[in-house]
């Protein structure tokens, strides 16, 4: 008997059992998982991500636009602002017994500085009676209150104006003293002045001056397109010194020559009283540029870090909602033998997908976007690889952080309760 029962465990006695191996999750599952959860409310998923979309979007967008609009300042400045200055006549200590500091020869002073292109002074003309006509009699009388430019030659050959028809003046017309005149295209048509053929001529007050020259662009000094340029010589000898509004001097100069022509320019006009001088050279394109692009991005990054905002309030809603809504699947889970490290990684996952997934199409709109407003500009697009890089993580990140709170909640939950809903 004894050898019979020997092997067969006694009444009232367990089992040996062996240890129970703890329940797993891997990450091919787990991603898994949020994909599904993902797709099963596509919807519902898209609209959550799109906070997340459009600050990503808008930041990517700005971050290429203001590096785009630095590198077309940059260029514009060197080929046009960096090569202007201007010359501001003060009149020194009494510039009320001082009206024109600029001697007869200016423009011959300053174009002889190293890097001096051109060079010219000209003042707005006070007049008691600033009616401009195109003729003294008939339905052309009635003319109308025009401004009048007093400039030397200088100053059109430093503006570099574009004419519709004719020529300009030059420093025969300034030596001689002739009552001429240059004026805009939309002004020409305003007068009724079509043709140059037929000499015609502009009466200021009582003065007629021909009309040599119909200009309809500048690269500087725009105020020339809407005035009637004349002579500074005759309006000196017609009108008498500037009242007012003093006389300034522009200059155009080469690349790179502009504040050293600026430091120069006041001994050149004047070696004895260059006080009398306020030479205004270009800005630093640099500091323009940092300072816009400082604008641009402060601007710009609140608004994504808004858009930032309110998608991961978006994620962090909808995930929750998304918890309440699969409690009984959460319990079912646990009382399967899911842990709650599980569960909040199952959720956590979900939220870091709507935030990759809202990333990258916020990425891509991004570059889209910097893309048609350089093609619709004309520029040359500049966007930084690692911006285009990072930005998806940064979505990823906002997911993560929008899914913290609910996925804790989740895995708060006890699994009887939860099989009790």
């Amino acid at each position: 008997m004894r050898g019979t029962t020997k092997g067969i465990p006694r009444l009232g006695r367990r089992a040996p059992r062996g240890p129970v191996e703890p329940s797993r999750l891997p990450l091919r599952e787990l991603v898994s998982e949020a994909l599904a959860g993902v797709l099963q409310r596509p919807a519902r998923s898209a609209l959550t991500a799109l906070g997340t979309v459009l600050g990503v979007g808008t930041l990517v967008a700005v971050l290429g636009l203001a590096a785009t609009a630095s590198a077309q300042i940059d260029s514009r400045f060197s080929v046009l602002s960096a090569t202007e200055v201007t010359v501001e006549d003060t009149g020194g200590a009494r510039p009320d017994l001082t009206p024109l500091s600029f001697p007869a020869d200016a423009d011959a002073r300053v174009e002889r500085l190293h890097g001096v292109e051109a060079a010219g002074v000209s003042w707005p003309v006070r007049l008691d009676d600033p009616t401009v006509r195109s003729s003294p009699v008939g339905d052309a009388a009635a003319g109308g209150a025009v401004p009048v430019l007093a400039a030397s030659a200088g100053v059109l050959a430093a503006a570099q104006p574009h004419l519709a028809q004719g020529r300009v003046f030059d420093r025969w017309h300034e030596a001689t003293g002739q009552r001429v005149a240059v004026i805009g295209s939309a002004l020409a048509a305003r007068l009724g002045i079509t043709t140059l053929d037929t000499a015609p001529a502009v009466f200021i007050g009582q003065h007629a001056f021909t009309v040599i020259g119909i200009v309809d662009g500048v690269r500087r000094k725009s105020d020339l397109l809407l005035s009637v340029t004349v002579p500074s010589s005759t309006a000196e000898r017609l009108w008498g010194a500037p009242t007012g509004d003093r006389a300034t001097m522009l200059i155009s100069t080469r690349i790179g020559a502009a504040r050293q022509v600026a430091a120069e320019a006041a001994v050149a006009l004047d070696p004895a009283h260059p006080e009398n001088f306020k030479p205004v050279p270009p800005p630093d394109p640099r500091t323009l540029r940092s300072g816009v692009t400082s604008d641009l991005d402060q601007l710009f990054l609140l608004l994504a870090g808004i858009c930032l905002a309110i998608g991961s309030v978006g994620i962090a809603n909808t995930t929750l909602v998304a918890v309440l809504e699969r409690t009984g699947e959460i319990g079912l889970r646990r009382a399967l033998g899911a842990r709650g490290r599980h569960i909040t990684g199952q959720f956590l996952a979900e939220s870091a997908t709507l935030g990759l997934l809202g990333g990258l199409v916020g990425t891509s709109l991004g570059v889209l976007t910097v893309l048609a407003v350089v093609l619709a500009r004309d520029w040359t697009p500049v966007v930084d690889p690692a911006t285009v890089l990072a930005a998806p993580a940064l979505g990823l990140v906002t997911g993560l952080v929008a899914g913290l709170y609910p996925a804790w909640r989740a895995a708060r939950i006890e699994p009887a309760e939860a099989l009790r809903r």
